[in-house]
């Protein structure tokens, strides 16, 4: 290994580590499913609850970036408040620091073929015998951990082949240490991924290639270079997502700047601890203990300050009226988290059925058809937005109960969809007759009552009680309006065309009522029928 070129065994370890550190993220966020959600939703309520779940959730997924996602979806729908978010993103950075523990006490000591390679073969195993289950996902998470830990031998014995041949910076001085700090941000944003940077920093370190000072302000760059990912996430997310990420940049940037300007006594106290508590002194414990430390360090500047940089940011990214058809629930930063992105859908698709009630009822009071077709483009854009998000969803790994519930989601959206266009049919049709002056049948308004009252009962909480009743008085209210209407056309009481339009329209607003009558039902789980 030792004859291996310093490059060739460089990008292999860093690939290998990036590819088993993506399927074991991706495995263990599929295992958790729903389990994501509802952890983070019942262990947020205080400072230290939302800590250590955010914490906690980080280090079983192995995955800051999910547990940041969540945080943001749970922060959009209004089950948490950016105050209890902001501690679940500051618990994601303590979390985050169990991979140097991984890499320094696992990585750096054991044969890790004897580790590695097994792990490979039963994680496979278990995916090709549990495809599309739990077990195939923890299959997955557990061939990506054996992947990752073959990266890091090779790192490991690259720089241990390099180390007596090469000489790097010695990253001493204010200005040498700003450098490595630059060198820590540079490879995690080029790597997407601060436990890159920081499986490299170790190696280096663990292998005299760089001192112990010098990879620990590479350390510091990384931490700080996984805020230009939250950055990235946050460019046309919505307001919330903006806050959050800017928190967590902050929290990052205020972090890095006090670790950096006590970096040597910093590092000295640490070494007496270790020392004084019979810690491993090899440069890679030292490193996660000070990756830890630092990140704690944070949390206690951060906490006396969090109110009231709640409070700043709530004043930040505020936005003009947006426009009715943009969607308010469906931000790209959950479509990591399959659970969390349908919750998100679920609730854009609700929304959809509220404009589409809304369109209902504007072509039962007889709106003229460019109302009703301006609520119809808006949902149009919107229904638009929800199949974009769906695609982009699929791509995703989903689990077979996610699959079931994006099939039902995606029923209630149609049922939302025709709702609108009927009612854009029965606004036209209506158009036709509305300046013959022509007597309509008592009927008729007796229909329309009915159905303003089945779209009243649509918006009332726990509808499903009163929705059948209605629906059935409107459906009878129907009959008897279109009985007396061919009873009139029949009389010669209205010309042929006006009894046809007049019958069309009242067709169309049944057909209307009918779907956003189903679509409130299928979303209370009382079927529906088909559209």
């Amino acid at each position: 290994m030792s004859g291996l070129p310093l490059f060739g065994g460089l990008l292999g370890g860093v690939g290998l580590f990036l590819l088993g550190m993506g399927l074991m993220t991706d495995g263990l966020r599929l295992a958790a499913g729903p389990a994501l959600e509802r952890g983070l939703a019942r262990s947020t309520q205080t400072r230290w609850r939302g800590l250590a779940s955010g914490a906690l959730v980080t280090v079983l997924v192995q995955s800051s970036s999910a547990v940041t996602v969540a945080t943001i979806g749970f922060v959009n729908a209004g089950l948490l408040t950016l105050g209890q978010a902001l501690w679940v993103l500051f618990g994601a950075n303590v979390g985050t620091t169990m991979t140097g523990w991984l890499v320094a006490l696992v990585g750096m000591k054991f044969d890790i073929d004897l580790l590695a390679l097994p792990l490979i073969g039963i994680g496979m195993l278990l995916r090709l015998g549990g495809e599309g289950a739990r077990r195939g996902a923890l299959g997955m998470a557990l061939g990506g951990f054996g992947v990752l830990f073959l990266g890091i031998d090779l790192l490991k014995e690259t720089f241990t082949g390099v180390a007596a041949q090469i000489e790097l910076p010695s990253g001493q001085g204010v200005v040498g240490l700003l450098a490595m700090v630059l060198v820590g941000i540079l490879m995690t944003v080029l790597m997407q991924a601060s436990a890159a940077a920081l499986v490299l920093a170790f190696s280096a370190a663990q292998s005299g290639l760089v001192s112990l000072e010098a990879a620990a302000a590479v350390v510091i760059g990384a931490n700080i270079g996984t805020t230009v990912t939250a950055l990235l996430a946050a460019i046309g997310a919505t307001a919330n997502a903006k806050r959050s990420a800017a928190a967590h940049i902050l929290f990052n940037l205020l972090t890095g700047a006090v670790a950096f300007f006590i970096l040597p006594w910093l590092l000295a106290g640490l070494g007496l601890a270790g020392r004084w508590l019979g810690m491993d002194d090899a440069a890679a414990a030292q490193l996660a203990l000070f990756h830890t430390v630092f990140n704690l360090l944070g949390v206690v500047l951060i906490w006396p300050l969090a109110d009231g940089l709640g409070r700043f940011l709530q004043q930040r990214f505020r936005t003009a009226e947006e426009d009715e058809a943009r969607p308010r629930h469906l931000d790209q930063t959950v479509l990591a988290v399959p659970a969390l992105a349908l919750d998100a859908l679920g609730r854009e698709v609700r929304r959809l059925g509220e404009l589409s009630r809304a369109a209902v009822q504007a072509a039962l009071v007889g709106s003229e058809p460019r109302v009703v077709a301006r609520h119809q483009a808006v949902i149009g854009r919107l229904n638009k937005a929800v199949a974009d998000f769906v695609v982009q969803l699929n791509r995703a790994g989903m689990s077979p109960d996610s699959a079931s519930r994006l099939a039902a989601v995606l029923r209630l959206a149609r049922y939302c969809e025709s709702a609108a266009e009927a009612a854009v049919e029965s606004a036209q049709a209506n158009a036709e007759v509305a300046p013959d002056g022509l007597p309509e049948p008592a009927a008729l308004a007796n229909f329309r009552t009915a159905g303003s009252v089945l779209l009243a009962a649509c918006a009332v909480p726990d509808p499903a009680s009163r929705l059948a009743g209605r629906l059935a008085a409107m459906e009878s209210t129907y009959q008897a309006a279109k009985a007396a209407l061919l009873e009139a056309g029949a009389g010669g009481r209205l010309p042929v065309a006006a009894m046809d339009a007049r019958l069309r329209a009242a067709s169309s607003q049944r057909r209307a009522l009918e779907q956003a009558a189903k679509a409130v039902l299928r979303q209370n789980g009382e079927g529906g029928g088909d559209a």
